[in-house]
């Protein structure tokens, strides 16, 4: 398995506090309009964020525990519970929210240098992941998501260190035809895709990351061979 890229230990907490800042802003009615998760209300992201991040503390606390828990009962069971959540009253799923960035904060901080190279399954017999992933998988999730809400946040607000280490990590999803991202802002450039070489995609990094998430239409880049290569969905 394939170690994550180093963060900087204030990134998460940051991200944290700006969507439960952007989440304590929202109306019930704002909550209920449509997120940019095709078929997903507003309200069904913040359950998402807020049912991935009591999943993930449980899964570190059980690893405190010596046990290997996954983070989901099935796939069946965390949409349902993702579903049922959205319809909770805008005070008991901002609540909730608040207390799930808590908690896994907590529980994060508590692991160690031994614990990152144990794994737990996402479901049961489903893919394995390594604990020591466990903190990039939430800024992803948290970074992401908050875009989606459109609720004026977006990619474009997202740091660069943020940037970089989300480009870093999709490096690892794409099992495409080669090719390369520049992100002319970092200065930076990432192989992409099974092999060396290939076209080259060039914009601000937060429009590579946006385009590699499978978002938009990349917009903001542009490419060397004409049109942008296929990417995998994240």
């Amino acid at each position: 398995m394939t170690p994550a890229p180093v963060l900087s230990p204030t990134l998460l907490p940051e991200a944290d506090q700006r969507l439960v800042r952007t989440v304590d802003g929202l109306t019930g009615e704002e909550l209920s309009a449509p997120s940019l998760l095709p078929g997903w209300t507003r309200a069904h992201v913040v359950a998402h964020l807020t049912l991935n991040g009591e999943a993930l503390q449980r899964v570190l606390q059980g690893r405190r525990r010596g046990e290997a828990v996954p983070m989901y009962d099935s796939p069946e069971a965390r949409d349902r519970d993702i579903d049922h959540l959205a319809l909770a009253d805008p005070a008991v799923l901002r609540e909730r929210l608040l207390a799930a960035v808590t908690r896994f904060g907590v529980a994060q901080e508590a692991m160690t240098e031994e614990d990152a190279a144990a794994t737990f399954e996402r479901t049961p017999g489903g893919r394995v992941i390594r604990i020591g992933n466990v903190a990039l998988m939430r800024l992803r999730e948290v970074e992401i998501h908050h875009a989606d809400l459109d609720a004026g946040y977006s990619a474009l607000d997202w740091p660069a260190a943020f940037c970089a280490v989300l480009i870093e990590s999709m490096t690892k999803y794409q099992d495409s035809a080669p090719f390369r991202v520049l992100a002319r802002d970092l200065a930076r450039t990432w192989q992409l895709g099974d092999g060396e070489g290939g076209p080259l995609v060039a914009g601000d990094a937060a429009a590579i990351g946006w385009w590699l998430t499978g978002r938009g239409h990349g917009e903001g880049l542009d490419c060397d061979a004409g049109e942008l290569p296929e990417v995998s969905a994240w």
